[in-house]
């Protein structure tokens, strides 16, 4: 893949974020799929809903793909972040089920 080409369910992801669209953002991610913000963990459809609301869409967040590399199922990235809670460059691990996210994963060591 190209430095910065996503599998489908991560790009859908992204591409929610940025249109500030809460139900494209859950419905990226299985059913029982979460998000990992440096540990804190939201499962489910609520619980992704809910970091969605609070660090991502709610904080008018927008996300660039800086770099992309894939190795079977996981994506790991380097990403910009501009929004109300947070500014800055990040790491994040995508990892795909199907034609849906499992898990976003922001690491702590970013």
């Amino acid at each position: 893949m190209p430095a910065a080409e996503l599998p489908a369910p991560a790009q859908a992801m992204v591409d929610a974020i940025n249109a500030a669209d809460t139900e494209a953002f859950v419905a990226a991610f299985a059913p029982d799929g979460f998000v990992d913000d440096w540990g804190t963990v939201k499962s489910g459809p609520e619980g992704i809903r809910s970091w969605a609301e609070s660090d991502a869409i709610g904080a008018g967040a927008r996300m660039t793909v800086l770099s992309a590399e894939t190795a079977g199922d996981t994506t790991s990235i380097r990403f910009g972040w501009r929004s109300n809670v947070f500014n800055g460059e990040s790491t994040g691990v995508f990892v795909v089920r199907g034609d849906r996210l499992a898990s976003f994963t922001i690491p702590p060591n970013h």
